[in-house]
C-alpha cells in the first residue's frame, strides 16, 4: 500500500483518537496539577449601639477576579497526587512505621480511600476476568455441541445478560439478594440465620458484585469463542479422533491453541472493562462496602463542591494502572506476532 493511500486510510481513526482520547487525556493531566483558588477572606468591622466588633467574610469580587485571572486554578504540582485522598505518601509511611506485621499494615492501608478503591478494583478485575474467559468458553463449547435446532434459542438465552442494560441487570440482582428476594431468602434458609443480609456484609457484597460481573460479561466471551469455534479445522479434529484423542484432549491440544489469539483479545477487553467497574456499585448501593477508582472519580465530581483536580488525579492514576495491567499481555502479543 502506498504511503499516501495508507495516510488517507488511517486519517479518520487517527483524528478520532486525537480528539476523543489524546486531547482529553492531556486536559485531565493539566487539570490534575491545579487546585481551586482559595476564597479571599477579609476582616470587616461592624459597629452598633453596643460597640464595634470584627468579623470575617468572603470577598466575592476578589475571589471572582482570581478565578477569571487563572480559570484553571492555583498551580499545585504533584500535591494532589500525594495527599491523603490519593497516594497518601505521608500516611503510608506512618502506617509502615507503626505496623507490626503485613496484616496490620494492610488493614491500615484499606482505611485510605484510594487504596481501598484500588484493592476492590484489582480484586474484581483479577477474579472476574479469568472467570469470564472460562465460563464463556464452556458455554461456547456446550452450545456448539448442541443440536442445530437448539442452537438458536441457546444463543439467544446466553446473550440475554449482555442485552439487558447494566443498571437494569444489577438492579434485578439487587432485588433478588434482598432479604425478601428469592436469593436472599434462600441464603437465610440455607445458613439457618434469619438475620443474614448480603447488603450488610462486606465479603458477601464483594462476592455478589463479582457474581454480577461474571454474569454480565460472560456472553461477550461466549459469542467471541463461539465464532472462533466455527473456524476450527474439522480435518484436524477428525484426525485427532482417529488417533484416539478424547474430547478433553481434542479441546486441549487442538481447539485451545487455535483460539489463543481470541483469548488474548478477550483478556485485553475484559481487563479494561473490569478495571473501570462502576455501575454495579451504584445500583447495589454498595459504596459503604466496596468502592472502585471509577466510583471515586464519580464521587469527586458529584455534590455541591466538585473536586475537579482530585477527580483528574484519580483518572490519571487509573489510566496508569490500566497501562501496567495491559503491558504484559501486549508484550506477549507482540512477541507472538514477531514469531510469525
Amino acid at each position: 500500500m502506498k504511503h499516501k493511500t495508507f495516510l488517507w486510510f488511517v486519517l479518520p481513526s487517527a483524528t478520532a483518537m486525537l480528539l476523543f482520547i489524546f486531547l482529553p487525556l492531556v486536559s485531565i493531566i493539566i487539570q490534575s496539577v491545579y487546585v481551586s483558588h482559595d476564597q479571599v477572606i477579609i476582616t470587616v468591622e461592624n459597629c452598633g449601639p453596643f460597640g464595634c466588633r470584627e468579623s470575617t467574610m468572603i470577598d466575592q469580587e476578589a475571589t471572582e477576579a482570581l478565578r477569571e485571572g487563572n480559570p484553571l486554578g492555583r498551580f499545585a504540582g504533584a500535591t494532589t497526587y500525594l495527599d491523603r485522598g490519593h497516594l497518601a505518601v505521608t500516611e503510608v509511611s506512618e502506617a509502615w512505621s507503626a505496623s507490626q506485621n503485613w496484616r496490620d499494615f494492610g488493614s491500615q492501608m484499606l482505611n485510605l480511600p484510594f487504596y481501598k478503591a484500588l484493592a476492590f478494583t484489582l480484586t474484581y478485575t483479577f477474579v472476574v476476568t479469568p472467570l469470564v474467559i472460562i465460563f464463556g468458553f464452556m458455554i461456547a463449547v456446550a452450545v456448539n455441541s448442541a443440536l442445530k435446532n437448539l442452537r438458536g434459542p441457546l444463543i439467544f438465552i446466553s446473550l440475554l445478560p449482555m442485552i439487558i442494560n447494566p443498571l437494569v441487570g444489577s438492579l434485578i440482582l439487587f432485588w433478588m439478594v434482598d432479604a425478601r428476594g428469592i436469593v436472599g431468602a434462600a441464603l437465610q434458609e440455607f445458613a439457618g440465620n434469619p438475620n443474614l443480609s448480603i447488603k450488610a456484609s462486606t465479603p458477601l457484597m464483594w462476592i455478589m458484585l463479582m457474581v454480577y460481573g461474571v454474569w454480565h460479561s460472560a456472553p461477550f466471551a461466549f459469542i467471541v469463542y463461539y465464532a472462533g469455534l466455527q473456524t476450527v479445522n474439522t480435518e484436524t479434529v477428525e484426525a485427532a479422533m482417529i488417533d484416539g484423542a478424547s474430547r478433553t484432549q481434542r479441546i486441549r491440544y487442538v481447539v485451545l491453541p487455535h483460539l489463543l489469539p481470541l483469548t488474548t483479545f478477550i483478556a485485553l477487553m475484559q481487563l479494561m472493562d473490569n478495571f473501570r467497574v462502576f455501575e454495579p456499585i451504584v445500583s447495589f448501593a454498595a459504596s459503604a462496602h466496596a468502592t472502585s477508582l471509577s466510583w471515586a472519580i464519580f464521587n469527586d465530581l458529584g455534590g455541591e463542591t466538585r473536586q475537579l483536580s482530585s477527580a483528574a488525579a484519580t483518572s490519571v492514576l487509573t489510566v496508569a494502572w490500566i497501562i501496567v495491567l495491559l503491558t504484559p499481555v501486549l508484550i506477549r502479543t507482540w512477541r507472538d506476532f514477531g514469531r510469525k
